[in-house]
């Protein structure tokens, strides 16, 4: 009976012992694909670091082991791979040419690993060669740090303002005036809609955050969108437009509004056809851009816009040393920020639009709050990817005490509600009033420089 005993525990151990053996024998090299379209040697170098440690979960280059193929801890496994990249797909969030590395992802990857969370101890347990190094955590940290830097266009790749994935906004330069002048007359203009009625301004108002503080807008009769009006102001800094990503940047959000029905309902003939008319227009088109064009009206409201950023708010001053910019309230809000995990998808200067996030990772916000619309599918509507089910760009906190109400449906009227429901819906936490209290001070210290609206004249206005 006891040798019956021995052998059975001998084959248990082999067993244990083996499965981490036969993995750590099987090295994991980055895919050649991959690393081809990387041009940055660094992203090259931490493609190497993250296939060893990370891809097997975060991506779609998983290379299953051989038990894999066993039912019950094959489910087990690719379960574990679904939830894994719902939460953070590297592949597309690090290594899409057509996206760039966002710093969501920079900040997820510093804070996990910073923290000896990531890669999971059950998972280096039976992957010994994916521990991640002190030598992985500084190339890590040097990368994220240069990449920060040099999207910023420092010329000091490794100032220390870009260790952390917060950093002061900044205004943009080199920009023609001329444009900058055209897009502002665009974006207050009544012409770009079909009776007249509506601009950019009528949804995104520069006395109110750069948004209507609406739920959601109201377009030209009476008409109800079906989607909370994001703020202008900072747009430069967005990844992508709307709240799904679907325009690349801002001269394609600006093609989107006249050309919606329920919104400014009208189109470029019929919006050329009235601007024609106003001498003014057409010559300060045909000196910047050459003639009066739709390409030009968005591209002059895209140059305008990128003027909308909204420096020197209280974290801008504090994170660049002036102790006195927030109180300590406000410190004790920023500290808890970080602790609880807010600053690892609101990152970057704009503190957001680096990123598309799943709204609700522990919990189903959406069945929770009821009246579920075609407006919730977020990412998915653009991609038909079920990985991009109800992830939505993150918004921007920088002025965010104006931005009310609040999330993409616009259900949510202040901050305090917002922030709890971000800490039970994308935290998996209940904030505790003190908490609460604590980052909405910090919230409430985000309001920039905010720009000037012009004084309302002529026939456009």
């Amino acid at each position: 009976m006891k040798k019956k005993v021995l052998v059975a525990v001998g084959i248990v151990v082999l067993v244990v012992v083996a499965f981490p053996i036969s993995n750590s024998l099987r090295a994991r090299a980055a895919d050649p694909a991959l690393l081809e379209r990387l041009a940055d040697p660094q992203a090259r170098e931490m493609a190497t670091r993250f296939a060893e440690s990370c891809m097997d979960c975060h991506s779609g280059r998983t290379e299953l082991p051989f038990y894999a193929s066993w039912p019950v801890a094959g489910s087990l496994i690719r379960a574990d791979i679904e939830k894994a990249r719902s939460i953070f797909d590297m592949e597309r969030e690090l290594f899409d040419p057509a996206v760039g590395v966002t710093e969501a992802a920079l900040a997820k990857i510093q804070r996990e690993t910073a923290a000896g969370e990531m890669p999971l101890a059950s998972y280096t347990a039976m992957h010994w060669r994916a521990r991640w190094t002190a030598e992985d955590q500084q190339a890590q940290a040097a990368w994220a740090r240069h990449v920060r830097a040099r999207r910023d266009g420092a010329e000091d790749l490794d100032d220390p303002i870009y260790d952390h994935p917060i950093y002061p906004l900044k205004r943009p330069g080199g920009l023609d005036d001329r444009k900058v002048a055209l897009g502002e007359a665009m974006y207050h203009d009544l012409r770009l809609s079909g009776d007249d009625t509506i601009s950019c301004a009528s949804c995104h108002d520069l006395t109110k955050g750069g948004t209507d503080q609406e739920r959601v807008s109201t377009g030209v009769g009476g008409q109800k969108g079906g989607i909370n009006a994001p703020t202008t102001f900072n747009a430069v800094y967005n990844l992508a437009q709307f709240w799904n990503g679907r325009a690349a940047d801002l001269a394609a959000q600006a093609d989107g509004p006249p050309n919606n029905p329920i919104e400014m309902a009208t189109n470029w003939e019929q919006v050329l056809g009235k601007l024609r008319q106003d001498p003014q227009v057409v010559e300060g088109f045909a000196a910047a851009y050459g003639e009066l064009s739709p390409e030009g009206i968005r591209d002059a409201i895209a140059v305008y816009e990128a003027t909308l950023v909204t420096p020197n708010d209280g974290l801008d001053r504090f994170l660049m040393g002036d102790n006195s910019a927030l109180t300590a309230e406000q410190q004790r809000g920023w500290q808890l920020f970080n602790d609880v995990g807010c600053g690892t998808c609101h990152v970057g200067a704009a503190m957001g639009g680096t990123s598309y996030e799943k709204m609700g990772l522990h919990g189903n916000y959406m069945a929770d709050r009821g009246d579920e619309s075609a407006a919730d599918l977020g990412r998915y509507a653009v991609t038909g990817d079920e990985h991009d089910m109800a992830h939505f760009k993150v918004p921007t906190l920088r002025n965010v005490a104006l931005t009310y109400p609040y999330y993409h449906d616009g259900t949510v009227d202040s901050l305090d509600q917002a922030v709890r429901k971000m800490g039970h819906y994308q935290r998996g936490r209940e904030l505790t009033d003190n908490e609460v209290t604590a980052i909405v001070a910090l919230l409430g210290a985000l309001t920039g420089e905010l720009p000037t609206p012009p004084v309302a004249t002529g026939e456009g206005s």
